[in-house]
């Protein structure tokens, strides 16, 4: 009965991260800290832009020595060795059922979590095998089935890419290839973002879940990928002019694999059509081609280079609160560790506050922030900003 009520939990909260990651496109629940970087560090043309010439929160793990990963930029606990070839039925009982390194909550991935480990600088498979097994998958099973369907599901392949795949393709359900579970966990507590999206009103929008800002425009021209490169690196919008082609992760963040035609979250990417997209990234294996985000239904494939497609460009270099906020305050905490209330010194009683959990979340903004009840908190580490006074930054333990 217990682990009937487990299994029920853990699918009631892939449905919560389904629904409120990919349909509203509101409210998301944010499962990872960070995105990490591709892993392309290979330079492939002359021309400033590619992916190796922005290294953004480049992909670090540790091996626990217990059969598990950890993914130190995006939090996440991994299965080492994925559990082999099954049905996307049996993948999902099999990693609600999983017991491994002494942890009993394991599930699917969803598509963004399971493309977060992909390497785009190896092939076959694109991931890093010093810490993830080598197996003779082809593909790997996520938690999200094509939007209105019950046959086809979203997988992530060992070439690098993502895409809706019938779930008849694996060799237990009748096909000939390759589809194997690997499961994962979230060690740190899930926060929810009440905003995916912000339309910051200048013709950019902000993803609140990576803390990346888009262009809300594309340009209207196709282009090759050369000149998307050019385009991207010459960019000025409003008074920001650090705009880059996005790589082939960031660029497959934006997808909604809820929405088809196109496969993006309305209404704040509207704009993007039924098109092509490159991004920065380079097939290792064949570096005439470049990787690219089709907004028909969300996959991730690529074309040669002298092709043209269209161009979204993306800025931001995204850091972990904890990075982001010198412990150097100049508010003296009387409390701390706190359990409800967050005692402070020196104050006049009109001081504006902003409280951050440790993944940048922010739990509060206001005044009167002794009266404020955060007992209902996760226990971990928060962020206290004066408002007022921006150097004022106090680091926080809840227990």
């Amino acid at each position: 009965m217990q682990n009937l009520f487990q299994m029920k939990k853990r699918l009631l909260f892939g449905f919560l991260i389904v629904k409120s990651t990919l349909f509203f496109g509101q409210s998301v629940i944010k499962t990872i800290q960070l995105l990490p970087d591709t892993g392309q560090t290979t330079t492939y043309t002359a021309t400033f832009g590619e992916d190796q010439d922005y290294l953004i929160n480049t992909p670090s793990y540790t091996n626990n020595g217990n059969g598990t990963i950890t993914d130190n930029v995006t939090g996440l606990m991994w299965q080492q060795v994925d559990g082999g070839e099954m049905t996307i039925e049996n993948a999902t009982i099999y990693c609600n059922d999983l017991s491994l390194g002494g942890f009993s909550d394991w599930r699917l991935p969803t598509p963004i979590e399971s493309f977060s480990i992909l390497n785009h600088q190896n092939t076959n498979p694109a991931l890093n095998t010093t810490y993830f097994t080598l197996t003779a998958a082809e593909y790997w099973w996520t938690s999200v089935y094509e939007k209105d369907s019950t046959t086809k599901v979203w997988c992530t392949n060992a070439g690098g890419g993502i895409g809706n795949h019938p779930k008849t393709e694996t060799i237990s359900a009748g096909g000939t290839k390759k589809f194997h579970a690997r499961a994962v966990r979230n060690p740190i507590p899930t926060a929810t973002i009440a905003n995916h999206f912000t339309d910051n009103g200048d013709g950019t929008i902000t993803d609140n879940l990576t803390q990346l800002i888009w262009q809300k425009t594309p340009n209207s021209t196709a282009q090759t990928w050369e000149q998307a490169l050019a385009y991207a690196e010459g960019l000025t919008i409003g008074s920001s002019s650090d705009w880059r082609l996005p790589n082939i992760k960031e660029l497959q963040s934006l997808n909604n694999e809820l929405a088809t035609n196109p496969s993006v979250f309305a209404p704040y990417f509207s704009s993007l059509g039924i098109h092509n997209y490159w991004s920065s990234t380079t097939l290792p294996n064949q570096t005439l081609s470049a990787w690219y985000w089709n907004t028909i239904f969300g996959i991730t494939t690529y074309s040669i280079k002298t092709n043209t497609n269209y161009v979204l460009c993306v800025r931001g270099n995204p850091v972990l609160a904890i990075n982001k906020f010198n412990n150097t305050s100049s508010i003296e905490v009387f409390q701390n560790p706190f359990h409800s209330n967050i005692k402070l010194k020196s104050l006049s009683g009109n001081e504006n506050f902003e409280l951050y959990s440790n993944l940048g979340q922010l739990i509060y903004k206001g005044k009167s922030i002794e009266n404020q009840d955060f007992s209902a908190l996760p226990n971990g580490i928060y962020f206290l900003i004066n408002s007022d006074k921006r150097t004022s930054i106090s680091k926080l333990i809840k227990e």
